[in-house]
């Protein structure tokens, strides 16, 4: 029987188990894949600790984003067969599907072939940063060649993707960090400019770097006090983009939303991925900037799957830069 990982209670990374789980077939409209590895997200970290947007339905499995081969194809499956080399988008429920583990199945609408000359490392490490980056700044934000957008948490591997498609589109991104530790690292990735948040004045900053003009798109997932200071540093009529909700305390609305007329606006990935239009206009995108060289992930750190729970506190440590991903 496959390896498979699971948690019967929400809690600290502690509380993933690798167990030998018999899987059934795949289903009509399901593909069972042999999975090569895994990307890490934060939402898999929430997930498991009970504070995602879903309550885990115990035993859980858990994971958006894997690598592999393709094993068997469910009734009605079209375009896929044992043997294609494919990967995952995070385009399900965690509760109704898991990749984490030896083997798993997804549906159909969720798997793509992608570039060949990508390593299951690489491709392990795409859909969920470039998805998120690209549903906010291009398919809503339509950021543009000249433009300014602000990148919170930045070091992440979707503040990286968000960094390389601004880039990809003429667009100036300035990265905003907590340490400085992470300015080179911010800087090599292609930012304009990195901000460090606990030294610097974001306001003061990003007036510098825009001559004044103030960043039309903020891409966010902290929330909290700091959306004042971003709402501050904006142009008018811009938009935020909240992604996330990694802060603690209370999001208040910034004065700036009324005398600047600004847009705050709510985004999760899954608006794009369940949308067949808008998914494959995005998997166009995505698929263009790989292949070309603009978009390239950047992996932090690569653990075994034996190593899940090391994995997972390596996550929550947030000392990496890009994406974290587990081999099998």
């Amino acid at each position: 029987m496959p390896r498979i990982v699971r948690f019967h209670q929400t809690g600290s990374p502690d509380v993933l188990q690798i167990e030998e789980v018999e899987l059934p077939p795949p289903g009509p409209g399901e593909v069972r894949i042999r999975v090569k590895a895994l990307g890490l997200n934060r939402a898999e970290a929430l997930f498991r600790s009970g504070r995602y947007l879903e309550t885990p339905r115990l035993p859980a499995r858990l994971g958006y984003e894997a690598a592999g081969t393709v094993e068997a194809v469910g009734q009605g499956v079209q375009g896929f067969r044992a043997g294609d080399v494919v990967s995952t988008i995070p385009a399900f429920s965690q509760n109704q599907y898991g990749v984490y583990g030896e083997v798993a199945t997804v549906p159909a609408t969720a798997l793509v072939k992608h570039p060949a000359s990508l390593s299951w490392i690489e491709a392990a490490a795409i859909w969920m940063q470039y998805f998120t980056a690209y549903g906010a700044l291009i398919d809503l934000g339509h950021l543009e060649k000249g433009e300014t957008v602000l990148v919170s948490a930045a070091s992440s591997s979707v503040g990286i993707a968000a960094i390389q498609i601004a880039r990809m589109v003429g667009a100036t991104p300035i990265a905003l960090t907590r340490g400085a530790g992470k300015r080179q690292a911010l800087l090599d990735a292609g930012a304009g400019a990195v901000i460090v948040t606990s030294e610097q004045d974001v306001v003061a900053e990003v007036g510098r770097v825009t001559g004044g003009k103030g960043a039309r798109v903020v891409f966010d997932p902290v929330g909290g006090p700091g959306i004042v200071h971003l709402a501050a540093a904006m142009s008018e009529r811009g938009t935020l983009f909240l992604y996330g909700a990694l802060s603690t305390e209370p999001t208040p609305l910034p004065p700036a939303l009324l005398s600047r007329s600004l847009t705050i606006r709510g985004f999760m990935l899954f608006e794009v991925t369940t949308d067949p239009a808008r998914l494959a206009a995005g998997k166009e995108f995505i698929v263009g900037g790989l292949s070309s060289g603009k978009l390239k992930a950047t992996v932090a750190k690569t653990f075994s799957l034996d190593q899940i729970v090391e994995a997972h506190r390596y996550l929550e440590s947030n000392q990496q830069v890009g994406k974290i991903v587990v081999t099998v």
